[in-house]
């Protein structure tokens, strides 16, 4: 009877044991383990955009600027990137992704304290990467968003005032209109509006941000009666060249997966931009001007800017025409509308990233119908998808116009905002910083 129950035992325990390698395999298919190659892939779009801010954005603004500011502008851009990351690992990502959240806001996550090197974020199929490199990624676009502003602030804004718009904008601003688009379960994101890589999220917002800071901030001392033009075009081309590079990352990179779709982005990146390029020197000859290498650079940021959105969510022959069309109204708006307003948004921040994010962001509801070539399954009729694509627009027009005003405000508040005539006349690259580009 002892050697039967013994028996019985030692069979129980040996099934279980065998037992025991299904239930580790089942546990480990219920635990989704990032794809190497997909990580990678995503590491290097996270380097690619940094490479748009430094030296990418850096350069194009700088050289745009007078000699005597060229340092000023590389430093706003530079210094307000490397502020936005510390902001974003502190409380940015856990404001924009969760994992707790309403429509608007998400918390949950101060210091990346719920993040560990096995925690992972979801992309847009059943795979998974692992969520350091998810908000590394992000952190990226936090960081260029924050410094496009400076664009039409530059040459007459202090640097602690910079410093100080920046932590405000950012905290709400950006982080609320990121995660309204992007988060499952923010307002824009389920009404359904289409925001592939940031048309929305960075070039809108940072657009109209840079327009309602230029107008409070005041135009700069002698515009437009004297001639401010830029000081090297070399530098501004080659950082136009940096920005092109980079935005593979940022428009590829925001499929979250090395696939086809990462592909077709890839593609709509390098088409719509050319067709931008093109376009408004196309456009300035037209207008009696000859076509120049200004005008080069302007245009591929707007085809840039407006293929943003509908990077994944249109056909290569949508996306040369959309580069197209922003390409010319973005011309239109810098070389007709501003100087009739005489707003003086100093880079055209306003004129390109905003007008050609407005430009990309309605225009992505008409390219991503697959009557027109695009990816969609026409599930949602297009003028249906123009509309909401609008309301998206409108919304982040207004959050982003009353969010600047009060960062704004406070900056102007804690710094006085602009610097005093002397310096802005001797240059900011002496005045803020106590050295030159050029001796």
């Amino acid at each position: 009877m002892n050697r039967t129950i013994l028996g019985g035992a030692g069979a129980l325990t040996a099934s279980l044991f065998a037992a025991m390698p299904a239930f580790a395999q089942e546990a480990a298919a219920a635990a989704p383990v990032p794809n190497p190659g997909n990580n990678a892939w995503m590491m290097t779009s996270t380097v690619l955009v940094l490479l748009m801010i430094l030296p990418g954005l850096a350069l194009f603004y700088g050289g745009l600027t007078r000699s005597k500011n060229m340092l000023s502008t590389m430093t706003q851009v530079g210094a307000a990137a490397a502020l936005a990351m510390l902001i974003w690992v502190i409380y940015g990502y856990s404001t924009a992704f969760g994992p707790e959240g309403n429509a608007f806001f998400s918390w949950g996550n101060l210091f990346l304290s719920a993040t560990t090197p096995d925690s992972t974020a979801a992309t847009f199929s059943d795979e998974v990467i692992s969520e350091y490199v998810f908000i590394s990624f992000q952190m990226t676009f936090a960081a260029i968003t924050a410094a496009l502003v400076f664009g039409a602030t530059v040459e007459r804004m202090k640097f602690s005032a910079a410093m100080v718009f920046v932590a405000v904008w950012l905290t709400i601003v950006y982080f609320p209109i990121a995660h309204m688009v992007w988060w499952d379960g923010g307002l824009l994101f389920d009404m359904g509006a289409l925001d592939f890589a940031g048309g929305t999220v960075v070039h809108i917002n940072a657009g109209i941000s840079a327009l309602v800071a230029c107008i409070i901030l005041g135009k700069r001392k002698g515009y437009p009666s004297e001639p401010m033009p830029p000081h090297s075009l070399t530098l501004t081309m080659v950082g136009t060249g940096l920005l092109w590079v980079g935005w593979f990352g940022f428009n590829a990179g925001s499929e979250l997966e090395a696939d086809g779709t990462a592909g077709l982005a890839m593609i709509n990146t390098f088409v719509a931009t050319a067709s931008a390029g093109l376009f408004w020197m196309l456009a300035e000859r037209l207008a009696g001007h000859k076509g120049s290498a200004l005008g080069f650079c302007s245009g591929i940021i707007a085809g840039l800017v407006a293929v943003t959105p509908a990077a994944g969510n249109s056909g290569p022959f949508g996306a040369i025409v959309l580069g197209a069309i922003a390409s010319i109204i973005c011309f239109f708006m810098v070389s007709k509308v501003k100087p009739a307003l005489g707003y003086d948004d100093s880079l055209d921040a306003f004129g390109i990233h905003g007008v050609g994010g407005i430009v990309g962001a309605i225009g992505t509801g008409f390219v991503y119908q697959p009557s027109l070539g695009g990816p969609g399954d026409g599930s949602t009729a297009m003028m249906a998808q123009v509309i909401i694509q609008i309301e998206a627009v409108l919304i982040s027009l207004v959050w982003a116009g009353v969010g600047t005003v009060i960062a704004i405000f406070v900056a102007k508040l804690i710094t006085g905002l602009r610097v005093s005539e002397e310096v802005e006349h001797e240059g900011l690259d002496i005045g803020e910083h106590g050295e030159r580009a050029y001796n």
